[in-house]
């Protein structure tokens, strides 16, 4: 389905989502805690009912057609693209680039100063919490809900991209959209890493099932955990004072730029073993 290609801006289901929860924050005005979880919640809400409703009309359509609406919901082949990306410019020593990157595709925190090795390991924890949030999760919920299930999802973790940050701003309005996500990806992030585990011929099991909950997010650590130890490679995140917030498979090397290759193409075929995962049953 990546051969089809994305859909123009002014008809891509994930845009139109992105300018509504920009729109709902534009027209927030709670001032008290209580006031901004209540705006938030309601402009959550609102999206994922809007984003269901239109996913019930479009399941009528028949299956090629659900098929080709449900492609934009999934994130594959920009995020594959996106660590590509990084990959290649730490391979030409371009770290300076390899950071702007980064920061431009893939994580929000400040990255002017990670080494070479902080770039590879957080382009590689990108890839594998992204790959439960933006493809095995819409995948999951499609098997499960269709595409009203799908296209809610979508919208519930765009929100929780753009309203789950502890702001001033969004400490409690995001909140709600933040613990949907959280529910949400309970099932995905746990399926990724099996499939992770089973991609890689069971390596690295011993890694996801010690340091799965060494993230403060209730899934992150689990896909990413998988994949740390099915690559060999130590993952780890410094907090603005140095410290480490977390560390996953410490016995593990320093991640290269070459681990970004191995890291897709361990993507790719975890994402196999997902469809295959969710669609067995379906299978004559």
């Amino acid at each position: 389905m990546d051969a089809l290609g994305e859909p123009p801006a002014r008809v891509h289901p994930v845009i139109h989502m992105g300018n509504y929860l920009k729109w709902a924050r534009k027209n927030w005005r709670g001032l008290t805690p209580g006031e901004q979880l209540a705006e938030g919640a309601a402009g959550w809400a609102l999206g994922a009912g809007l984003a269901a409703g239109v996913g019930l009309a479009a399941s009528r359509l028949p299956w090629y057609a659900q098929g080709a609406l449900l492609k934009p919901l999934l994130a594959r082949q920009a995020l594959f693209d996106a660590v590509a990306e990084v990959g290649a410019a730490l391979e030409r020593d371009d770290l300076p680039e390899a950071r702007r990157l980064l920061s431009w595709h893939l994580v929000s925190r400040d990255t002017s100063n990670l080494s070479a090795a902080e770039v590879a390991g957080a382009a590689i924890e990108s890839l594998a919490e992204n790959l439960s949030d933006s493809v095995v999760a819409p995948l999951l919920a499609y098997r499960v809900g269709g595409l009203p299930l799908a296209a809610a999802y979508r919208l519930t973790n765009t929100a929780d991209a753009m309203w789950g940050y502890r702001t001033a701003e969004l400490e409690w309005a995001g909140k709600v959209a933040a613990r949907a996500d959280d529910l949400l990806n309970l099932a995905p992030a746990r399926l990724t890493a099996l499939c992770a585990l089973a991609a890689s011929g069971g390596q690295g099991w011993r890694v996801w099932a010690r340091d799965r909950r060494n993230t403060t997010s209730p899934n992150a650590g689990h896909p990413m955990s998988a994949f740390a130890g099915a690559l060999g490679v130590r993952l780890d995140k410094r907090g603005p004072d140095g410290q480490a917030l977390y560390v996953l498979n410490a016995g593990g090397r320093e991640p290269q730029a070459a681990d970004l290759k191995r890291a897709r193409r361990l993507a790719g075929r975890t994402v196999a073993f997902a469809c295959f995962a969710l669609m067995w049953q379906t299978l004559p």
